[in-house]
């Protein structure tokens, strides 16, 4: 077939590779910053990414067939696929639940985050790329071969190949030029799974999704669980912090669909990144900064912050090191947040047009050596949007 691939810069490249190891002609074009029409006038298919604004003049090219990225990699991987194979989607809380899950997993397997993708049980690095769905041919190809699990985050949906997909937030924003919304394209795709477990209930769910509260129930820093006469609890300080709660909950449902014993969670720390925490001294770091922080992760950080030094000043370093397609940090949520918090000082990390009277910087790493240099006391927030 002749086959169009729409927009190399989020996993075109790959898909147009792959397909072409199939067989297939293919023209890979991108359409956010170069060639931005086809080459030819006709195709069997055109393969578009769901965040795709309708409107895009590669999207009006004749064909007599169009699917998703993430239909495209179901397509490849339809004959290699690992098992047990789970995917993560969600607008929060994806990085945390997949490693939650992995740290539960038995004998050799991959785990594909946006912090890196890793061996098990070694947990060793294999490479760092993103979370776009063509990102999974290569973590899905090297547990197949490894004839081992894979774990991996998947962005704005999954393929549904897999044994089992995971919603973590039911949060919504506009994506396609604002033509879509985010929880949409989710849904769609999770009716492809075989298995869902999601925050809670939704319209546009598949029947068969099962809730974490159909499973766990959390008293204080206690998680509960029972399903299919499997019981049991373990206890977690982390529970105790809305950002590691509901992960933690999702983890220990899909563990108990799994028929894996969730109870070792009690042993699972913080990630890097994830509402971390090391002193300095007398400063307190809040490790926050990740590819899901926003205004509300960052409150959270703060008032664990307070929590934990009794009100001293918080130096917050807050902004966006690195743009999602979709899930930005937006500069109008950051002044609301400031606004919110009010901080002792504030480090601005990139280039937030709009709020000026603070210090800017153009990275984390240069945003924490700028806090340490001015903060006295008490607590540095780290809240900055990027890709660890």
């Amino acid at each position: 077939m002749e086959i169009l691939v729409l927009d190399t810069i989020h996993g075109g490249r790959e898909l147009a590779r792959a397909l072409e190891e199939m067989g297939h002609d293919v023209e890979a074009i991108d359409v956010y910053r170069g060639k931005a029409t086809p080459g030819l006038g006709h195709y069997d298919m055109i393969v578009a990414p769901v965040h795709l604004d309708p409107e895009n003049p590669a999207l009006l090219t004749p064909s007599t067939k169009r699917i998703t990225h993430h239909q495209a990699v179901a397509w490849v991987l339809w004959d290699t696929i690992p098992h047990p194979m789970v995917e993560v989607t969600g607008a929060k809380g994806k990085t945390t639940t997949a490693h939650a899950l992995a740290s539960l997993m038995k004998g050799r397997g991959v785990l594909h985050t946006s912090m890196g993708t890793f061996r098990y049980p070694e947990r060793s690095l294999l490479w760092r790329s993103s979370i776009t769905p063509a990102s999974l041919i290569s973590a899905a190809r090297a547990a197949w071969e490894m004839k081992g699990w894979l774990i991996a985050e998947v962005s704005l949906g999954v393929s549904g190949i897999g044994d089992m997909a995971i919603l973590t937030s039911i949060d919504d924003y506009p994506i396609a030029g604002g033509a879509r919304r985010a929880i949409d394209a989710k849904l769609g795709t999770l009716a492809e799974a075989s298995q869902v477990v999601m925050p809670s209930e939704h319209e546009g769910a598949p029947e068969y999704a099962i809730g974490v509260e159909a499973v766990t129930k959390v008293e204080g820093s206690t998680c509960f669980f029972a399903w299919g006469g499997r019981e049991g609890a373990y206890t977690n300080p982390l529970l105790l912090l809305e950002g590691y709660r509901l992960p933690l909950r999702l983890a220990t449902t899909a563990a108990c669909l799994l028929g894996i014993d969730p109870s070792p969670l009690g042993h699972f720390q913080a990630l890097e990144g994830r509402m971390s925490l090391r002193r300095e001294g007398d400063i307190l770091i809040v490790d926050n900064s990740n590819s899901g922080t926003c205004r509300e992760t960052t409150l959270e950080a703060v008032e664990y912050a307070r929590t934990l030094t009794g009100n001293q000043a918080v130096t917050l370093v807050i902004g966006e090191e690195a743009r999602a397609i979709c899930e930005g940090f937006a500069a109008e949520e950051i002044a609301r947040t400031i606004a919110y918090v009010r901080p002792g000082q504030v480090i601005l990390v990139g280039h937030m047009m709009g709020l000026p009277g603070y210090e800017q910087v153009a990275t984390l790493d240069e945003g924490l050596k700028r806090a340490r240099a001015v903060a006295t006391g008490g607590s540095i927030v780290l809240a900055v949007k990027t890709w660890r």
